[in-house]
């Protein structure tokens, strides 16, 4: 399994409008072949974050996504990377899982 967590960091009085323009991503992530979960959100305590999730079942599905989604898959288009001040954003391979 593969997960991408991270963080973006948005100007706050951008990140509802940035959020909006993002549903079709994950819209599109979440019917994709592999994807297990697929999320952006705006954090519960500061103002100017939006909370990074996605999980694959494979590398693979997942640059299937990124070279066939949309825009090709591969980031935020050009006018969201230009409001993007700060990302934090990791790739995590999981060997096990179970509950907590």
């Amino acid at each position: 399994m593969i997960i991408i967590a991270g963080t973006l960091r948005i100007e706050p009085a951008d990140r509802d409008s940035y959020l909006a323009t993002c549903q079709p991503v994950v819209t599109a992530a979440r019917s994709a072949p592999g994807c297990l979960d697929f999320s952006l959100g705006a954090d519960l305590v500061e103002p100017d974050r939006i909370n990074v999730h996605e999980r694959w079942e494979s590398e693979a599905d997942l640059l299937t996504f990124r070279d066939q989604g949309p825009a090709d898959g591969s980031g935020p288009s050009g006018e969201q990377l230009a409001q993007i001040r700060d990302a934090q954003v990791w790739r995590f391979e999981v060997s096990s899982v179970g509950p907590p």
